[in-house]
This record gives C-alpha cells, structure tokens and sequence, in this order.
C-alpha cells in the first residue's frame, strides 16, 4: 500500500504544484496564453467543468460534486483492488491514476473546474484541447495497468521457472 500511497503523493503535490505555478503566479487564469515553445508546447487556459474534453460540461452545479464523488471512489476502490499487486510498478501506475484523479478533483472542489493549461500541436495541425499534469499521469497509469497488467503467479514449484522451458 505504500507504494500507491507513495506514488499518488508525489503526482498530487506535482500536480498542484504546477497548478499553483501556471495559473496563479505566471497569471495564466487572467492572460489566457502564453508561448512557450511554438506550435509543440503552448499555455492555453481552459476551465474544464466536465469530463474529458468538456464533456458533459454544461450541466447542474451538483454536477461538480458528482465528478468529486465518483473521483473519491475510484481512487478508494483501485487503492483496495491492487493493494496487494504481486509487482511494485502495478501499485505505482495506480497511485499515478488516484493521484491525478485526486488532483482533478481539487481543482472541482476550489475553483468548480478543473484548470487545464498544457496544449500541444505538430505539424500544420491547431490542437484546440489543452490537459494538465494530473491528466498525463491518469492516461500513463491507466495505459500502464492495461499494457502492463500484472500476472497471476504460479502455484508450487514453478517459481522463477521460465513456463517455455520443457515445451518442444
């Protein structure tokens, strides 16, 4: 449990951290954008009131606290799921989900919606959509436990053993 707790810690305050950084003390909440290395990284202030890409975004204001909800108790219950992952990097892309996940839903409780900044382009092509920390770290947890996913050991004898080995 350490290692979830360890590793969502660490994505939380660095998620926050540069929350604080970009939007309050660089003024990006009151300037809109800055340039930061043209077109690949830019700085675009995006207020995010739903789910991914501002889906659902327009609703009821109790909307929010759904989304506070539902964040809350994914972290707990992918906490509780993989506590007992037999490899430590499954605990670690799971305390990179509940971190951002955590973090986003700061962001909900403080300022009603979720500070998105970072934009990205390449190539002729205007990304419109900007994200933040907290949602790299949920698509690099989530793509991990689905790449990555954690295999049930094998009972008695065949520990360390390679399964090939015999085959043929």
């Amino acid at each position: 449990m350490r290692a979830i707790l360890a590793s969502a810690a660490v994505t939380l305050v660095l998620d926050q951290l540069v929350k604080l950084v970009v939007v309050v003390w660089l003024d990006l909440a009151r300037l809109g954008s800055l340039e930061v290395w043209p077109p690949f990284l830019n700085l675009r202030m995006a207020w995010n009131r739903g789910i991914n890409f501002g889906l659902l975004g327009s609703g009821p204001d109790w909307g929010r606290w759904l989304l506070v909800a539902v964040a809350v108790a994914i972290s707990v219950a992918l906490a509780v799921w993989l506590r007992r992952a037999p490899r430590p990097l499954t605990r670690i892309l799971a305390g990179l989900v509940i971190g951002g996940a955590l973090g986003n839903a700061i962001d909900r409780v403080v300022h009603g919606a979720v500070a998105d900044f970072l934009n990205m382009s390449c190539c002729g092509i205007d990304n419109p959509f900007s994200f933040n920390v907290a949602d790299v770290a949920i698509f690099a947890g989530v793509a991990g436990l689905i790449l990555l996913p954690d295999r049930p050991r094998r009972g008695g004898g065949d520990k360390g053993r390679d399964p090939a080995a015999g085959l043929g």
